[in-house]
């Protein structure tokens, strides 16, 4: 039993180091955001699904130690959480204590990551409504209103305010 618990805190303090590497980078990612770096923004993503993939594996390794303990303890493995686990190895308060210590700095580390992330989403929404409305903006000028210029048959030329007929110009 102690080494499974040994295993199971081992697991948890790895995840907890990726979750923190996530968190650097989606702190990073925050000050991309506001700067509107494209490709910065595109690589960070990038590093952020390679440590997404690793927390994906560790979780694996972290739900078999879980489903190892509840069999010993002769628990249900789906009902059997963190701090049920802390709870029953109140006579062994080395353990019990490590893997508190873990199961809090999870908690930490994944509330802020949870956090910097709505920070992050939020940046990214009010971005795309900035674009939205700059595209309304060149949208509506080429619905501008027609002038009152007349040609030489008393007809309005057609002419619009504010448009000229060159189109967007990309290379600006």
């Amino acid at each position: 039993m102690a080494s499974l618990v040994e295993t199971l805190v081992d697991v948890l303090d790895r995840e907890c180091t990726l979750y923190e590497k996530l968190l650097g980078l989606s702190s990073r990612k925050t000050t991309i955001i506001i700067k509107g770096d494209l490709k910065a923004l595109a690589e960070i993503t990038d590093e952020e699904q390679c440590i997404i993939g690793d927390i994906q594996g560790i979780d694996k390794q972290r739900e078999t130690a879980m489903k190892d303990i509840a069999n010993v303890l002769n628990m249900d493995v789906n009902s059997l959480k963190l701090t049920d686990l802390i709870q029953v190895l109140e006579k062994r308060p080395a353990d019990q204590r490590n893997l508190a210590v873990q199961r809090d700095r999870l908690v930490d580390v994944a509330d802020n990551v949870r956090r910097v992330n709505g920070q992050n989403q939020e940046l990214l929404k009010s971005s795309i409504e900035m674009v939205q409305f700059e595209m309304n903006i060149i949208q509506a000028s080429k619905r501008a209103p027609q002038t009152a210029n007349y040609s030489r048959a008393a007809d309005t030329t057609g002419e619009c305010l504010g448009y000229t007929s060159g189109g967007f110009d990309a290379k600006q």
